[in-house]
């Protein structure tokens, strides 16, 4: 095995991967300056693969390459956390509307798992597993519906609402058990199949869990289907 190979995969996927996650898990703050070399030192590889990591993440919107000087880490502007939250809107309503009863049921199950699973990551103080937890927890609504196309587009989705998630910070620790009762009333709802109460539980869950800048200008300015 080479210096550039690890676990099978290549070393420009593997530099990808690390780079990109702490990219959206905020080790790599919006405003930092990323330079080939001392990532390449970091991740025990050749500059190469960190050169066409980087390539792809500029192609993703996450960064901007300056030559000679480094990649600029962009992440996410308010505009963008104000149509993410309005496309999640969409989508899960539009699944849980459309979703059969026995799909409905089954999935509600495995909700009330996942609540569970966030009682307890919560507890421990574990952020990045409750992260998780929710990004699957909500994916699980659009899944109700039974739609692949559906589902591909909010897998999409899926980096950007983890990078929010992570720039929350003590505003999304402040509000886990509010957040958690808030999952539970929703399931109830996606179980009884009660769409309209479903939709202005999360209508309000997704505008409460937004980072609080964003709250009250943006959602209201871009996002016209989550107002009351």
């Amino acid at each position: 095995m080479t210096a550039d190979q690890h676990d099978g995969i290549s070393a420009a996927e593997r530099a990808y991967q690390v780079i990109r996650d702490h990219i959206l898990d905020g080790t790599h703050s919006p405003g930092t300056m990323l330079g080939e070399a001392s990532l390449a030192a970091a991740l025990g590889v050749s500059r190469t693969p960190v050169r066409v990591a980087l390539a792809r993440l500029q192609d993703e919107g996450w960064i901007t390459i300056y030559p000679k000087r480094g990649a600029l880490v962009q992440g996410v502007s308010e505009r963008t956390v104000a149509e993410l939250a309005d496309a999640r809107f969409v989508l899960e309503t539009t699944a849980v509307d459309r979703a059969p009863d026995e799909l409905r049921q089954r999935l509600a199950e495995r909700l009330e798992q996942s609540i569970e699973e966030q009682r307890e990551a919560f507890a421990n103080g574990d952020v990045r597993r409750f992260i998780d937890l929710t990004l699957g927890f909500h994916k699980g609504f659009v899944e109700a519906g039974g739609n692949t196309v559906l589902i591909e587009l909010y897998e999409q989705l899926s980096d950007r609402h983890r990078f929010m998630l992570f720039a929350t910070g003590d505003h999304l620790l402040a509000r886990c058990a509010e957040i958690i009762a808030e999952h539970q009333t929703l399931t109830e709802h996606l179980r009884t199949g009660d769409t309209a109460a479903f939709a202005e539980v999360l209508r309000g869950h997704i505008a409460e869990n937004a980072p609080p800048s964003s709250v009250g200008r943006e959602l209201s300015e871009f996002t016209p289907s989550i107002r009351k």
